[in-house]
């Protein structure tokens, strides 16, 4: 008996791990903490962050340095000797303990989150200089990471331009970032505020010093981005400023410019959008309310250039190219089309074909005839001259030859049909001699 065979196992996709600065093992003991927990941290930015193992994707808790303030060596409670394995990290709103396994790995969490605060490579902790390479590999990262981020209040202009900005769109925000007058990288911050009716304006600098960015006030403030800059504004006015964020308009019917033809004034027009048709495709739209239905009638539509009725009979019509002279004069009956070119047809041929057996077919070197042959290209190509061909110089020698061949073949009923009226004309007289007297 065969055994089905089992579908093969297809191994799950395994997430990248997360990209850090560094990343170590650490027990970390927050405020409502009441023992260690033991976490695998990793620093990224101005962020630690927490998992559960070395090999989890999805961080557990966060940790933001943005309210950074000092970091201290802290010895155990109730013991006076600093193993080496504690240190803690001092923040705006609340202090975090961390313990190590080593005095090597306290060291080199400390440097690491002193280099991506300061945005500088710590020079008075116990470091190798395999360790201060990495350091400075981070630093790196972190500045080119800053570099990339600005807050959305942030805009490349001047001062005047930023007065005219908020002035002109209140709606979007009253504070405003923007690069300070004297350059070396600094910024400035303008505001805008309506007091009893009348629009307020202030503006404010920005000094860079290191890393960290001071608002130059009466008590000057210390933050370590933009993005703190712009929180301490708003938070310190009591979100009475906004940042201001453009919205970019977008049109949703197209417009042209056209002009009057009764008073020659140009006017802008919008016309509305046509429904789309179910199935799109080249050509016009279909008008409302579906196509228009034609009444049934007799009259049948004109042929096209595409599609042409096939040709009659080639024994009794005969294509005489533009180029050549015919032998003789024919006056077509149907009325000639613009699209194909004239196909007479001889009214004494016609006559006499009764009478007159049909003369052999000479076998042509052209394929199969004039229907498949040059007389449906001449019939196909509507706008374009004549021009007078190989193929067509073949044709036109067989036409005359046939032509010739008829008229003999006329002129030798003719005078067949002579001899018999001049046969009978002597035996009419003698059978009725009472005419004669």
């Amino acid at each position: 008996m065969a055994l089905a065979l089992s579908p093969p196992r297809v191994p799950k996709p395994k997430s990248a791990l997360p990209s850090h600065y560094y990343e170590s093992f650490l027990e970390k003991k927050g405020p409502r903490d009441r023992d260690y927990k033991k976490f695998w941290a990793g620093l990224q930015g101005l962020t630690l962050y927490f998992y559960n193992n070395n090999r989890d994707t999805k961080h557990v808790e966060k940790l933001d340095l943005g309210g950074f303030v000092k970091l201290t060596d802290e010895a155990p409670w109730g013991n006076s000797h600093d193993p080496g394995t504690h240190f803690c990290l001092v923040l705006r709103n609340q202090e975090i303990k961390f313990k190590v396994e080593s005095l090597e790995s306290r060291e080199m969490w400390k440097g690491f989150i002193l280099t991506v605060v300061e945005l500088r490579v710590p020079s008075n902790l116990t470091l190798l200089p395999g360790h201060l390479y990495m350091m400075s590999e981070a630093l790196a990262k972190e500045e080119a990471r800053r570099a990339l981020e600005m807050p959305s209040c942030f805009l490349k202009v001047s001062r005047l331009e930023a007065q005219l900005l908020l002035e002109r769109y209140p709606e979007c925000g009253n504070l405003l970032l923007r690069p300070s007058g004297d350059g070396a990288g600094r910024v400035s911050v303008t505001t805008l505020q309506t007091l009893n009716g009348t629009p307020v304006v202030r503006h404010y600098k920005v000094k860079r010093e290191g890393a960290k960015y001071v608002i130059d006030v009466e008590e000057p403030f210390c933050c370590t981005s933009l993005e703190a800059v712009v929180n301490y504004f708003v938070s310190h006015t009591n979100k009475a400023l906004v940042p201001f964020l453009l919205d970019e308009d977008y049109e949703k019917v197209i417009g042209f410019v056209e002009a009057d033809k009764e008073n020659g004034e140009s006017v802008w027009v919008a016309p509305s959008a046509p429904s789309a048709p179910s199935t799109p495709g080249p050509g016009p739209a279909t008008p409302k309310g579906g196509p228009k239905q034609l009444p049934p009638t007799s009259i049948t539509p004109a042929p096209s250039q595409d599609k042409l009725p096939p040709l009659p009979d080639q024994e009794n019509n005969y294509v005489i190219p533009i180029g050549d002279t015919p032998a003789a004069s024919y006056v077509n009956e149907d009325v000639p089309s613009p699209s194909r070119p004239v196909v007479p047809k001889p009214r004494r041929l016609a006559k006499l074909q009764a009478k007159l057996p049909k003369p052999p077919i000479v076998p042509k070197s052209e394929p199969k005839g004039l229907n498949s042959g040059p007389a449906r290209k001449l019939a196909a190509s509507s706008a374009q001259a004549f021009s007078p061909t190989t193929g067509l110089a073949d044709v036109t020698a067989e036409l005359e030859e046939k032509l010739q061949r008829r008229r003999a073949l006329e002129q030798a009923a003719e005078h067949v049909a002579d001899q018999q009226v001049r046969l009978q004309a002597p035996h009419t007289s003698q059978a009725d001699p009472s005419s004669q007297n």
